[in-house]
């Protein structure tokens, strides 16, 4: 192999994000759910940093604002490593979000935050999220009257500046009389198409052989560096995976992850490496203004401090203490096979609970299913130990429903609640549903379907067939809903402690609420949004579901048409169907005569 120009150092940048930031899943989490996500970025921060210090790399780390409000210790071992602090904006946004004054006002936020971290000047943007593409370039001349010294945020990919051949290589850009360097992303021409070959998610998804070789011949041609980079994220082969994402997106973020730290350390070996501000020759020594005080975002705060999958703690301020007004309730999980959402549930109760806190005196159990991986192990280690929570398990897996009414006999209080343990609906939400159970009502749901409800990313199948079950339990029910299968809730305890369900599973949920609405039971209901599932997969059989509705409605009918009397022996959905025929219910009357075959 021809080594000739491999002493030339190129540029190496990292990316300092967490695995649940990236541009990858940004349809999918909500910058207000990231404190539930376990929090890896100091352990992968602190990976790569040794993995340079085993090299004697510097590089140059793209950061975002929010990192450095939330982490500022770890941005500041960063600047002390001896590397460069560079911005990502505040937060994980891309610019086709943002107007010409929010992108600048982003650029100077996160610029301060980095500053006052790191203890080091900032002088260097890379967008977090997307690409510019030509119809961005007006952030060049944001970012250069802004006084940032360069950019890298150029991506020649595919056949974007196609025309415009010089700006796959470094070149200046001029605005007025300033001028601000861009460093694009290394590119290859193939059969007139520019590839990426330097960085990421192409470093671990294209063959080896090809990269090095393209890399090779860019070196020789070319007298410019090129420019690497890489996330943290990326040598963390173990980070919770997260599964709504659909299957090209999850081959983007996963593929070779175990092999990441490999490749990295073939091309720490094979060739030299610099910063962006040593290769410009740039002082980034920060000269102090003791008069300048800056307030962080108010939404930067939200999340909660770092939480690790060895961290949960709930901590109750001595004022709340002696609170004597607080209303009892109970918030009921239950799990079944959920060894690794535990730390993201963890986190949401803890900021659940510092939201209710003062008018709730909570208390929370946990009911294992029966689980067969360490479900049980893990909720002994995180919460075991604290106050205000009840652990429970099942011998064998019965079933959610049954989990759920397990967990209403346990509980002490008039007012229990359940949630997911996925929390696809924010648990938040408790603080208004729980004031909707009034001395009359019964049970509160949460209903996704109800016009100021709704849904986000879940699959449109899945919906459809909710809905369609929705309306065939308004045909039998008395309460006409939009929801009956939500498993968010309030529940008056003495209205189900001593219930009795013939489905233990998804359909014991929609039966609960069924045998309270045939008994007169009032119910209220709640509008929600229905979050897709982020981590691990659902439990529900679809099919098997689908005809145990059906069942579910035939006992329901029964029930509410023949109240105390013994039914006749015609067969139950016949005689269901007739007696639906004769109360002009045709569209259930078709369906149980459908799935009449039980």
């Amino acid at each position: 192999m021809n080594t000739a120009n491999h002493w030339r150092r190129q540029l190496l940048t990292v990316a300092l994000e967490d695995y649940y930031q990236v541009g990858t899943f940004n349809a999918l989490i909500q910058r207000k759910q990231w404190y539930r996500f376990e929090s890896r970025i100091e352990k992968n921060t602190w990976k790569t940093l040794d993995l340079l210090d085993d090299y004697k790399i510097k590089a140059t780390f793209f950061i975002l604002g929010w990192i450095a409000d939330q982490f500022p210790d770890l941005v500041r071992e960063v600047a002390d490593r001896g590397h460069e602090i560079a911005s990502k904006g505040y937060y994980h946004r891309s610019i086709r979000d943002m107007t010409p004054e929010e992108f600048q006002e982003d650029a100077l936020v996160s610029r301060q935050a980095l500053e006052e971290a790191a203890n080091r000047r900032v002088l260097g943007y890379r967008v977090a999220h997307e690409w510019f593409q030509p119809q961005d370039l007006w952030a060049l001349d944001v970012l250069t009257q802004a006084g940032y010294a360069y950019d890298s945020s150029i991506a020649p990919i595919g056949r974007q500046y196609r025309d415009e051949q010089w700006r796959r290589f470094p070149h200046q850009h001029a605005c007025g009389d300033r001028t601000l360097w861009e460093f694009p992303i290394t590119t290859t021409r193939i059969a007139g198409l520019h590839v990426p070959i330097s960085g990421g998610n192409y470093l671990r998804q294209l063959p080896q052989r090809f990269l090095r070789k393209r890399l090779n011949s860019h070196m020789e041609k070319q007298q410019v560096p090129g420019v690497f980079y890489f996330h943290v994220w990326e040598i963390d082969p173990d980070q919770p995976r997260i599964t709504a994402g659909g299957a090209l997106n999850r081959i983007r973020h996963y593929r070779n992850l175990d092999r990441m730290e490999e490749i990295l350390r073939s091309y720490f070996e094979q060739y030299k490496f610099t910063t962006i501000a040593d290769y410009m020759k740039l002082d980034t020594t920060l000269e102090h203004d003791p008069g300048t005080v800056r307030v962080p975002p108010q939404q930067a705060m939200l999340r909660l401090k770092g939480k690790t999958s060895s961290e949960f703690e709930l901590n109750i301020p001595p004022e709340v203490l002696k609170l004597t007004k607080r209303i009892p309730a109970t918030i009921v999980i239950p799990l079944y096979n959920e060894e690794l959402v535990l730390p993201y549930l963890g986190n949401t109760l803890s900021s659940v609970f510092e939201r209710l806190v003062t008018e709730y005196e909570l208390q929370f159990i946990l009911v294992d299913d029966g689980s067969k991986d360490r479900t049980w192990e893990e909720m002994r280690r995180l919460f075991g130990n604290q106050i205000g929570f009840e652990l429970v398990k099942h011998d064998k897996n019965r079933g959610v429903a049954a989990a759920i009414l397990t967990g209403i006999r346990h509980a002490r209080t008039e007012i229990v609640c359940s949630i997911d343990c996925d929390c696809t609906y924010d648990p938040h939400e408790l603080g208004r549903m729980i004031p909707l159970l009034k001395p009359e009502v019964d049970l509160v749901t949460a209903s996704p379907y109800h016009p100021e409800g709704g849904v986000r990313n879940v699959p449109g199948w899945r919906l459809q067939l909710s809905k369609m079950a929705s309306r065939m339990y308004r045909q039998v029910l008395r309460h006409k809903l939009h929801t009956y299968t939500s498993c968010f809730r309030v529940y008056r305890r003495s209205k189900f402690c001593d219930m009795k369900t013939k489905y233990d599973g998804y359909l014991g949920v929609a039966e609960m609420l069924g045998l309270l609405d045939v008994s007169g039971g009032k119910i209220v209901e709640f509008p929600a949004v229905l979050e897709v599932r982020m981590l691990g997969r659902s439990k529900m059989k679809t099919l098997r579901t689908i005809f145990g509705h059906l069942k579910l409605m035939s006992r329901l009918a029964l029930k509410r048409l023949f109240p105390g009397s013994t039914p006749p022996a015609e067969p139950p959905q016949q005689q269901v169907a007739r007696r639906l025929r004769e109360l002009n219910i045709e569209a259930v009357a078709e369906k149980l005569k459908v799935g009449s075959n039980y």
